[in-house]
C-alpha cells in the first residue's frame, strides 16, 4: 500500500488518524470551463443556481472579480513574452474535492484547512484563493487584457497537530488558463501550477502566529507572488524543492 510505504521511508513510529476511513483525493481532474452557474457561497461569490440545480460531479463554489475598464486582445499570448492587464479573475473549487478534517500529522484528502472557523471549506479556499490571486495580478498593467480562470486541484495547509509540533508543507496545486474577455477564447494552454511553501511548525509557528504570521496571510502572501511570476518571467513559476514531506503530499 502507498501509505504503509510511505510510513517506512518515513521511519515514523505514530499513528495518523484515529479514524477508519481515509479521504480519498480526486485531484488531478481535467479543467473544466467556469460554469455559468455555482453552489450556495457567502456573500461575496456569484452565484445564480444552487447546488440542487447543479449535476453532483459539476458542482463548485465559483469566486471572482472584476476590474473597471477592458481593452482589445489582438494576438494569441504567450505568458512571459508579452505584458498583461488580467481584467477577471474567477476561481473554481470543484465540489468533489475531497475536504479531511482529520487530525493527523499528514494531509488525507484534498483539502486540509484549518485557518478559518468549521464550516465550508470549499467556499473558504475559493476566497483564499480569490483574494491571493486579485492581489498578485493588481500591479500588471499590460496592453494585452485577459481573464485569469483557475481551478484549484489541492489545498494542503497544515492540521493542528502538524501546525504546532512538526511543521510541514503548505501545498497547492491548480490549473489555470487566460482568454479572451470579450469572445471567451483560450489564449493559452492550460497549465497546471504546483506552489509549494515551507510550513512553519512548533514554537516556530507560535512566534509566527504572534507576530500575525497566520497560515492564511503567508498563503495569501505566497500565492499572489507566484501567479505574479506565471504570469511575468519568461519559464513561470518554478516550484521549491522541500524534500519527502512534499512527496507525501502529492499522493
Amino acid at each position: 500500500m502507498k501509505f504503509a510505504g510511505l510510513m517506512l521511508a518515513m521511519g515514523v513510529g505514530l499513528s495518523l488518524s484515529a479514524c477508519a476511513t481515509i479521504d480519498v483525493p480526486t485531484r488531478n481532474m481535467p479543467f473544466e470551463a467556469l460554469p455559468t452557474g455555482a453552489t450556495a457561497a457567502p456573500a461575496g461569490y456569484q452565484s445564480s443556481q444552487t447546488a440542487d440545480q447543479i449535476p453532483a460531479q459539476q458542482a463548485a463554489v465559483v469566486a471572482s472579480t472584476q476590474r473597471e475598464g477592458g481593452g482589445q486582445l489582438t494576438s494569441q499570448l504567450v505568458v512571459g513574452q508579452a505584458p498583461v492587464t488580467i481584467d477577471a479573475v474567477s476561481v473554481r473549487v470543484p465540489r468533489s474535492l475531497k475536504v479531511s478534517e482529520r487530525n493527523s500529522y499528514l494531509p488525507f484528502g484534498d483539502i486540509v484547512w484549518r485557518g478559518d472557523p468549521m464550516g465550508d471549506r470549499h467556499a473558504q479556499v475559493a476566497k483564499i484563493m480569490q483574494d491571493a490571486l486579485t492581489q498578485g495580478v493588481a500591479p500588471l498593467n499590460g496592453p494585452i487584457h485577459a481573464n485569469l480562470e483557475v481551478q484549484v486541484n489541492r489545498f494542503h495547509a497544515l492540521t493542528e497537530k502538524a501546525r504546532y509540533s512538526t511543521g510541514g508543507v503548505h501545498s497547492i496545486s491548480f490549473d489555470m488558463v487566460l482568454t479572451d474577455p470579450k469572445t471567451g477564447e483560450i489564449l493559452m494552454p492550460v497549465r497546471t501550477v504546483d506552489a509549494d511553501l515551507q510550513a512553519f511548525g512548533g514554537q516556530e509557528a507560535l512566534e509566527a502566529e504572534a507576530r500575525g504570521l497566520t497560515q492564511k496571510v503567508r498563503i495569501n502572501a505566497y500565492v499572489a507572488e507566484v501567479i505574479r511570476q506565471e504570469l511575468t518571467n519568461p519559464e513561470g513559476y518554478q516550484n521549491a524543492s522541500l524534500g519527502l514531506i512534499q512527496w507525501a503530499n502529492r499522493l
